[in-house]
């Protein structure tokens, strides 16, 4: 048996308590920038491992360091938070955890993209890896990053003296679960997960009641002439063989039915696999919503606001090479 056989021979011991684990996160889940009882509870379970922690990095982020023989420096990442979304799965620990988002705005919590996983996962591997730190060499770094989902915890801890607080590593590693076969784990080369960039538009009509629309300028009408628009953007101006995706997520306007509001709200996530097709999308967008706007002769030009950008191929901290 092989080193890394004889590592994974010991999962079947930690097990229970790794499903235990997995368990609580997601009864428990934490909004970004929120992940206080994750990251103690990471912490804890590291620092009874024998791993050097580091805690508090840009907020909530914790490392775990555990050096063995002359080797290597490898990185191994998950991220913690979850999503202002309702469970319903039925599930015996499904959340029903509440919390303020940034916007102070009481929402639903839930782990709905496998951050708990990760989580779990990783922790899984540093107390197997710390158990047989005689079968490999080198330094291992366990990062648990929070806010993943609003794109600035990576770069929060890097602000923060990540890289003085920590070995530098030769290798980065972060997985990421998919819908597939249990059991599996996918590999490719070059891209597998897309860049990202979401978008809050701002239309600003004229309100008035609802009983004399002739003298008003219907952000509502407006918004919903945009989301139809935009549906072009992927499929008559962008090739099939380019993956893209634009998604209105969020549509808000007005507070009662016989009322026209001032304004409307559009919050949108755009994915797309290089910098360039990310670039004409964004155009497009502009031009559809500036458009939309001249045509329903608004009093003003529209706010667009970009937050919660995922380049494809981030820099790498002190490196103008891209990671690759």
């Amino acid at each position: 048996m092989n080193g890394t056989q004889s590592i994974l021979a010991g999962y079947e011991a930690v097990r229970a308590d790794q499903e235990a684990f997995y368990r609580d996160l997601h009864e428990h889940p934490e909004l970004s920038h929120q992940e206080t009882r994750t990251a103690a509870k990471v912490a804890e379970g590291l620092r009874s491992w024998g791993f050097e922690v580091v805690d508090g990095v840009g907020g909530t982020g914790v490392v775990g360091i555990l050096k063995s023989a002359a080797g290597p420096t490898v990185l191994l990442r998950a991220d913690m938070d979850a999503l202002p979304v309702k469970e319903d799965t039925g599930a015996e620990y499904a959340s029903t955890a509440t919390a303020a988002d940034a916007a102070g705005e009481l929402v639903p919590v839930m782990h709905a993209c496998g951050h708990d996983v990760h989580v779990a996962c990783l922790m899984a591997a540093a107390q197997l890896l710390a158990a047989q730190k005689n079968l490999w060499h080198g330094t291992l770094v366990a990062l648990f990053q929070p806010a993943e989902e609003t794109g600035d915890g990576a770069r929060g801890m890097v602000d923060d003296g990540l890289f003085d607080r920590i070995p530098r590593p030769d290798v980065a590693l972060a997985q990421h679960v998919l819908p597939g076969p249990s059991g599996h784990v996918g590999v490719r080369k070059g891209a597998v997960l897309s860049t990202a960039q979401s978008l809050r538009v701002t239309v600003y009509g004229r309100g008035g009641h609802g009983s004399m629309p002739q003298n008003t300028i219907d952000p509502v009408v407006l918004a919903a002439m945009i989301v139809v628009r935009l549906q072009v953007v992927v499929s008559r101006e962008t090739a099939p063989t380019d993956p893209a995706v634009v998604t209105v997520g969020s549509l808000r306007a007005g507070t009662k039915s016989n009322i026209i509001p001032d304004t409307a709200v559009l919050e949108l996530n755009v994915r797309a696999y290089s910098d360039d097709t990310m670039a004409r999308l964004l155009e497009s967008i502009q031009r559809i919503v500036t458009a939309e706007c001249e045509a329903s002769a608004c009093p003003r030009e529209p706010l667009i606001e970009r937050f919660g950008a995922f380049p494809p191929h981030p820099e790498r901290p002190g490196d103008d090479r891209p990671c690759r």
